[in-house]
């Protein structure tokens, strides 16, 4: 497993755990915005042997609605939700042409197809990741590349509690309680939930699939109301 991530002491914090459990992982430095670089890192992990599995998990968030969304602000969050997903898959997909197959997993989110308040620019990037997964999809089938997306609603991460931190201090909880509770099922769904599903669309077992969006979001869709 390999692990790219443009906070190496992150990626390598991930490569211990992997590690300690007995697999092989190693950590890379990347800035997924920089088409170059991405470039240049996938040429290293191609040159040491096949690719069989993309994970694309590279996402930043944005709270805001259109008018409050400033160009930077869209600029910064496409570069990394959309442009960084295009790196990765430029990078990838003509060396699995090559080798003869294989699956790649594009991490979305349910606000890809729903209307959330105050997610324009994240909104945005996440139907763009929906899109670009049906077009690989369709366009590499007969290549034997395989392309799902996973749409979850919210998983309760470091990242999660660092954006309550830093946008209702002192009402973190409250906040907390309150987006956990969007969910019909009550709670917020665990990392660990979410990479079953990852692991699944990547495995033989889900050999029959391909072009699928995968919403994991505790009933948000059909069972709200």
């Amino acid at each position: 497993m390999r692990i790219l991530d443009v906070n190496r002491e992150a990626a390598e914090r991930v490569t211990k755990k992997i590690t300690a459990g007995g697999l092989d992982a190693k950590a890379y430095e990347c800035d997924v915005t920089n088409h170059a670089a991405v470039a240049k890192v996938f040429e290293q992990l191609t040159s040491a042997g096949r690719i069989d599995i993309l994970i694309n998990n590279a996402g930043i968030s944005q709270v805001a609605s259109l008018e409050k969304t400033s160009e930077a602000d869209f600029d910064r969050v496409f570069n990394v939700n959309v442009k960084g997903f295009y790196n990765c898959l430029h990078a990838v997909v003509p060396h699995m042409k090559a080798a003869g197959g294989g699956a790649i997993v594009n991490m979305a989110s349910i606000a890809a197809t729903s209307g959330l308040a105050d997610r324009f620019a994240y909104s945005m990037s996440k139907g763009a990741v929906v899109a670009m997964t049906y077009s690989v999809a369709k366009d590499y089938i007969a290549h034997n590349i395989r392309c799902n997306c996973i749409s979850p609603a919210r998983v309760h991460t470091p990242f999660v509690d660092d954006f309550l931190h830093r946008a209702y201090p002192g009402k973190e909880k409250e906040m907390y309680d309150k987006l956990a509770a969007s969910a019909p099922i009550n709670r917020m769904a665990r990392p660990q939930e979410v990479a079953s599903l990852a692991l699944f669309l990547c495995s033989d077992e889900a050999s029959f699939i391909t072009g699928v969006d995968y919403p994991i979001d505790g009933g948000y869709f059909n069972l709200r109301g």
